[in-house]
């Protein structure tokens, strides 16, 4: 098959299927867009709470006392 065969076979299954339901097309747009609305909330959660808590910005504060943490390679 060449690639117009398959062009044309794909363009007769679309027209053979139809148009999708709105609850089809909801769910659809649901499952393809869903998830990265849901990480943009989490993304955006979480930076809202950094910045309340002052643990998070000050874990480098805590490590320039003069002691080296060993990493794994130096262990």
């Amino acid at each position: 098959m060449t690639t117009l065969d398959l062009a044309l076979v794909a363009q007769l299954a679309v027209l053979h299927l139809g148009s999708l339901h709105p609850v089809e097309r909801a769910l659809t747009l649901a499952l393809a867009f869903g998830p990265f609305v849901v990480l943009g909330a989490v993304v955006w959660w979480r930076s809202r709470h950094a910045e309340d808590d002052p643990d998070i910005h000050n874990d480098q504060d805590d490590q320039d006392d003069g002691e080296q943490v060993p990493t794994q390679r130096d262990r």
